[in-house]
């Protein structure tokens, strides 16, 4: 039986680095769920885009096989043919936006449809309070928080009620309840026939989805997650210290993002930020680390702290011609065993002369996190949603590598929708509105259900079962 989605045999290589996606055959019908499974790296973002279309129209790299999209083959169908019928979602939702507000964000692809006014308008209101969009309606999307134009990017596709959705990590920047109400509206609209395709880390959401099929795409010459057999080669250990932050503000764009926080956190510890999405948790870091003005005072020993951040999104910072290039950049008489000890543990050996922002987006976040480590920051390291773009084993040795570093006296503070990372940490601490409403051991917070309900975020019953705690 023919589906609305047929791949026969389908490999792809970038002309850059001839990586991309193995020989693959598929076969989905009209109102399947399918989850694309597979370790990072291993052509799932590819996959999508040929899946969608964009490859071979909008890429120029080798195709082999064929796609169909709802009978039309995408190597002859035009573009605008084949969008009518998939939208896909991009693993990095800022790449996507390109309107000056929410609103006109979600109309654009409604008026290219040629719809009426009415029908615009109608949409328009139903995907806003779908998604909780409508405080954020006249906002730039450049200004949401990562998770926001996540839900952005969602909504603008969904409005448009293709026969296909191609969702590549769709949940990787949303907090636990809005993840939770994505996965009840896919649901939705498979039940009235929609086709929804995911390819995504973060399984354990995707398990409420009725009759949810799995393929598991492997890619072979993948690199394999390293141990860390030794601790980073260095012999200026942090001496024990305290950063403290009080009286903490940030106003953005008229708006009150942070108010009177504080904060203290010793060298040596893990800790976990976790709060629902726009809370003001990628605020924070900027903030301790030099990059955000504000007002109250961040200090160690009554001087500024020198930390290094990791964006969330990897594109902000990187920008040189190779991975090699990126990680020594501006080093002054860098130590090449740190830096040969960070390409092992970070899985990087393989793409030292590889331009890094052709690699996959659990690739560059590890790229910029090499590029911090190897500024080696006197008292910590800042990541912003580390785990995006990460799966199991790159999430483990994530929390390998934050152990290695606190055993240095570094400080590790991650902020994080994934409650299963944030499990690992040595604190964990609930961000909201006023501050932090919680603070404590994970498993303590975790099981503070007060806390959890005062923000509007849930904790999924596999997070607090003993065999949830890995990565």
């Amino acid at each position: 039986m023919t589906g609305i989605l047929q791949a026969e045999e389908v490999a792809y290589r970038y002309p850059q680095n001839d990586r991309g996606l193995l020989s693959t055959s598929l076969n989905i019908h009209g109102g399947e769920s399918v989850f694309i499974a597979g370790p990072s790296g291993c052509g799932k973002s590819t996959l999508a885009r040929c899946l969608a279309g964009l490859i071979p129209h909008l890429y120029r790299g080798r195709l082999t096989g064929e796609v169909w999209l709802d009978g039309l083959r995408t190597t002859e169908a035009p573009l605008w043919k084949l969008t009518e019928r998939a939208g896909l979602v991009f693993q990095n939702p800022a790449a996507q936006m390109l309107a000056l507000s929410v609103e006109e964000e979600i109309v654009f692809g409604l008026e290219n449809l040629g719809l009426s006014p009415a029908v615009i308008r109608e949409r328009l209101e139903t995907i806003l309070a779908r998604f909780g969009l409508e405080p954020l309606r006249n906002r730039s999307p450049q200004t949401l928080s990562g998770g926001e134009q996540q839900k952005l990017a969602l909504a603008a596709i969904t409005a448009r009620q293709p026969p296909v959705l191609v969702l590549d990590e769709p949940l990787s920047m949303l907090d636990s309840s809005a993840a939770t109400s994505l996965i009840d509206h896919l649901a939705d609209l498979t039940r009235v026939g929609a086709t929804a395709v995911i390819c995504e880390h973060r399984a354990e959401f995707l398990r409420a989805i009725p009759d949810l099929r799995t393929i598991h795409l492997n890619g072979h010459a993948l690199e394999e997650v390293q141990s860390l057999e030794s601790p980073p080669p260095i012999t200026d250990h942090a001496s024990r210290f305290t950063l403290e932050a009080s009286g903490l503000g940030v106003e953005l764009g008229g708006r009150s993002i942070l108010r009177g926080l504080s904060f203290s956190a010793t060298g040596g510890q893990v800790v976990a930020v976790v709060g629902r999405n726009g809370v003001g948790k990628t605020t924070f870091l900027r903030a301790l680390a030099g990059l955000q003005k504000q007002t109250g005072a961040i200090t160690v020993d009554g001087r500024r702290p020198d930390l290094g951040l990791v964006f969330q999104n990897p594109d902000l910072q990187l920008f040189n011609a190779t991975v090699r290039e990126e990680i020594l950049y501006r080093v002054l008489e860098p130590d090449m065993e740190l830096y040969a000890w960070s390409l092992r543990a970070l899985g990087l050996d393989r793409y030292e002369e590889t331009p890094p922002l052709l690699l996959s987006e659990g690739e560059k976040k590890r790229v910029a996190l090499a590029t911090v480590l190897m500024r080696w920051p006197r008292h910590g390291i800042l990541l912003d949603e580390p785990s995006l773009g990460q799966d199991a084993a790159h999430k483990a040795m994530l929390i390998r590598l934050s152990r290695a570093l606190a055993d240095a006296g570094k400080l590790v503070l991650i902020t994080t929708h994934d409650l299963a990372l944030a499990a690992q940490a040595d604190r964990l601490l609930l961000l909201g509105p006023e501050g932090f409403v919680a603070d404590g051991p994970p498993d303590d917070v975790l099981r503070d259900d007060a806390a959890w309900s005062h923000l509007g975020l849930a904790v999924p019953d596999w997070i607090r079962a003993p065999e949830a705690q890995g990565p």
